[in-house]
């Protein structure tokens, strides 16, 4: 099995018991090893007071497709550290996707940094995370 097919199979293994995932409508647009892209349209029970989305959708939408990366090279990763800032607001009906990118891969640390971008291709969120990699293979 080659490295994009065993990061494929993980993702999938991953999102098929991912419920909150498939509640956001997380679509899988591509997925290598240590890069995700996910899309997803934002929808009314999204929205905050303020009628924009609520700062952990696109929060949300960053840590599924940090996840998804961190895990694609096949060893269980659980995070240990992130923040977001946000730049931009978004309002129902907008599609954001997110693409997160392994920049670095150590032993037992990996950083990842994932940008959420609007359909016009401004960033709308920066996400950064750090996943602890355990020992634990996935078995796919």
């Amino acid at each position: 099995m080659t490295a994009e097919e065993k990061a494929r199979k993980v993702v999938n293994l991953m999102y098929n018991n991912d419920p909150f995932s498939q509640w956001l409508g997380a679509e899988r647009l591509k997925v290598e090893p240590g890069y995700c892209i996910l899309r997803m349209k934002i929808r009314r029970e999204m929205l905050n007071g303020f009628a924009i989305a609520h700062g952990g959708i696109t929060f949300s939408l960053a840590d599924s497709a940090f996840a998804f990366a961190s895990n694609s090279r096949g060893r269980h990763a659980v995070s240990i550290d992130t923040s977001i800032s946000h730049m931009a607001s978004l309002k129902e009906g907008d599609v954001i996707t997110a693409i997160a990118i392994e920049e670095q891969l150590g032993h037992r640390i990996g950083h990842y940094r994932v940008e959420v971008r609007n359909e016009a291709e401004e960033m709308v969120a920066l996400f950064r995370g750090m996943v602890y990699r355990k020992s634990q293979e996935w078995e796919v």
